[in-house]
């Protein structure tokens, strides 16, 4: 159910970005609203007090938002409100800005590795990509793993790149366990 409704309302609010020429005004504004459900969530529980009407909940934004957030966004908060479906903002507002990205051609990438990356190597990793793929920037997500033992393990999207040593050996035992003597 919830990542139905995150599609439904996510997919309005893109299709509504892109139809108004606004995407990249409405993205930062989903990324900037992101955060601050992010560093309070009191007001999520606020909004998803059922003791608090409806009217009263679209005040309160109206009274946080207003002057500061564009129409459509406080549009888009209020229809969430109406609908019902304040607990699923976070998961709504993170299909929105992932759809955003994909439109604005920014690739979100995961690096693992067995011990840190220094400048020079992340800079080439991202050069590669860069030119293996159709994003024109990535967003470059690093993290060290010693587990990996060596080679690194690489992310974007759906897509996984994984050239470790840690799997490598796990083949190489599950094809020494299957040779029969």
């Amino acid at each position: 159910m919830a990542k139905l409704v995150n599609k439904t309302y996510g997919d309005a609010l893109f299709d509504l970005a892109v139809s108004e020429g606004k995407t990249d005004t409405l993205f930062q504004e989903a990324v900037e609203l992101r955060e601050i459900f992010g560093e309070n969530p009191d007001l999520l529980k606020l909004l998803t007090n059922p003791r608090i009407e409806k009217n009263e909940k679209i005040q309160i934004v109206e009274n946080i938002f207003g002057g500061r957030a564009s129409e459509e966004i406080l549009g888009f908060l209020n229809i969430i409100i109406t609908k019902d479906r304040q607990k699923y903002i976070d998961g709504i507002l993170d299909y929105f800005i992932a759809r955003a990205k994909e439109y604005k051609k920014i690739g979100v990438v995961y690096v693992t590795t067995a011990i840190e990356l220094n400048k020079e190597n992340k800079d080439k990793i991202e050069n590669k990509l860069l030119s293996t793929t159709d994003y024109e920037s990535l967003e470059m997500n690093y993290t060290v793993d010693e587990d990996v033992i060596g080679g690194m393990i690489i992310k974007i999207g759906d897509r996984v790149v994984d050239s470790t040593i840690r799997t490598k050996l796990e083949k190489l035992s599950k094809q020494l366990s299957d040779v029969q003597v």
